[in-house]
């Protein structure tokens, strides 16, 4: 029973990653760190901040449910 609510809770986290990374602003990705586009680099502010602290937030919350996954 626990295998299966941890493997349910991690697609659902999956999913929530997925939509999180999607909904991050474009042009900040690896291209823009390879000549791809010259920028101002500022701190994030606003909705933009909460967006980033969510995904690190999903992210690690995936990791640790992964990880109790394999353990257990």
């Amino acid at each position: 029973m626990n295998k299966e609510i941890l493997s349910l809770v991690q697609i659902i986290l999956g999913i929530i990653f997925i939509i999180l990374v999607l909904l991050q602003a474009k042009g900040t990705g690896l291209g823009s760190a390879f000549g791809g586009e010259i920028a101002f680099y500022s701190t994030k502010r606003g909705i933009e901040r909460i967006l980033f602290s969510m995904t690190v937030a999903a992210a690690s919350l995936l990791l640790i449910i992964s990880v109790l996954g394999i353990l257990l």
